[in-house]
């Protein structure tokens, strides 16, 4: 491995096991990746993320031919791969978030419960159902993701990407926040949350491209 790659494999580690220390992932249920030039960095299948050592990396191409290690990688690698090659991720976060995958049963879109989904695009689709792994999952993400950066995947859990690894896992916790927060509002008997418009939605996402530090 050359240097960037070996602090990729680094970053996408830690990653990972941040995804089981809040509780985003239990067990070995979700998956990330990065992308290093050509080259996908990804967790392998099957393996405790506390167990994965620099020895364990796992990268393929962007064809999915394994170019780095030997264990296998992700059953979920069609998503990844799917979002590497039709937009400009530089990190993709896959998760079974407790909420997120509530939310994902019982409504095709995530209401605009919080001005934040403008960061992820606008309001959260739900992409339909399809089996784990298979292309028509991949298909099915895509059409869920047009010009956003993360959507639900219906009865399964949800994917996020960014340019960085922080980045991706920003948007799944984000993500994961307004899925919980809708799913409280709305269970409180005889209220029903307020949601925002189009409209609000459209100015809360041009105050966001302006947040932060500048340089």
């Amino acid at each position: 491995m050359f240097g960037a790659e070996v602090r990729a494999w680094e970053a996408l580690v830690e990653t990972a096991r941040r995804t089981v220390r809040d509780g985003l992932v239990v067990g070995t249920s979700g998956n990330v990746s990065a992308r290093v030039g050509d080259t996908v960095l990804v967790t392998p299948s099957g393996v405790p993320y506390d167990r994965l050592t620099p020895r364990d990396v796992t990268g393929v191409d962007l064809d999915g031919r394994q170019v780095l290690g030997s264990l296998v990688p992700t059953s979920e690698l069609p998503m990844h791969l799917a979002i590497y090659r039709t937009t400009a991720a530089g990190a993709v976060v896959h998760t079974h978030a407790v909420h997120a995958t509530a939310v994902s049963t019982l409504v095709t879109e995530l209401p605009a419960i919080h001005y934040m989904a403008a960061a992820l695009g606008g309001p959260v689709r739900v992409a339909p159902y399809a089996t784990y792994g298979t292309p028509e999952l991949a298909e099915n993400m895509l059409r869920a993701l047009a010009d956003r950066s993360a959507c639900l995947l219906q009865n399964h859990g949800a994917i996020t990407y960014g340019a960085t690894l922080d980045q991706a896992y920003d948007h799944m916790s984000q993500l994961e926040w307004m899925c919980q927060v809708w799913l409280k509002a709305s269970s409180t008997p005889h209220l029903t949350p307020t949601l925002l418009s189009e409209a609000r939605m459209r100015e809360a996402g041009e105050r966001l491209r302006g947040y932060g530090q500048r340089g």
